[in-house]
């Protein structure tokens, strides 16, 4: 059963969620989406999931690469934020969470009612759009909890601007 969403609801605002995963097409995301929550009053969500680590027989190796993984997190959410807040005056959530990308996406959707809309972007390489556009916009797109929206990653910012 999908969870009713509350963004519509006095003392809540629709959000839009952007995965942060440090591809050239995720400034078209976050870009995107910044604008489209200033426009519509809304705000944004940045997610970064850290997958978690394959060396878990070594505590010690395991606890640095946990802390290395967390700096990486918040040093690439801070610029992203950094861009939203430059682009559209929106100072985003950041959230950052441990596991296995797809599955944290949904769980910080049923988590936050408010998140209304997710905001990816395609990639602009041969090999396809990018995994996770292909994962969610393919075989889950009928069955996810919330609209999806796919920025084709060749906008630029002014095309971007004219669209949000």
């Amino acid at each position: 059963m999908v969870k009713k969403r509350r963004s519509l609801e006095p003392g809540h605002r629709r959000k839009f969620l952007v995965v942060i995963d440090n591809t050239p097409e995720c400034s078209r995301a976050v870009l995107f989406a910044a604008r489209r929550a200033e426009r519509t009053g809304g705000a944004l969500v940045l997610l970064y999931v850290i997958v978690p680590s394959e060396f878990t027989q070594w505590a010690g190796v395991e606890n640095i690469m946990r802390a290395e993984a967390m700096e990486e997190a918040e040093a690439s959410l801070g610029k992203f934020a950094d861009l939203a807040r430059t682009a559209a005056g929106i100072e985003p959530e950041q959230v950052i969470r441990e596991g296995v990308r797809a599955d944290e996406l949904l769980k910080l959707i049923e988590d936050d009612e408010d998140v209304a809309v997710l905001v990816l972007a395609a990639g602009t390489a041969k090999e396809g759009p990018g995994p996770l556009v292909t994962a969610i916009a393919g075989r889950a797109a009928g069955t996810f909890p919330v609209p999806i929206t796919i920025v084709p990653g060749t906008l630029d910012d002014e095309a971007i601007a004219a669209v949000a």
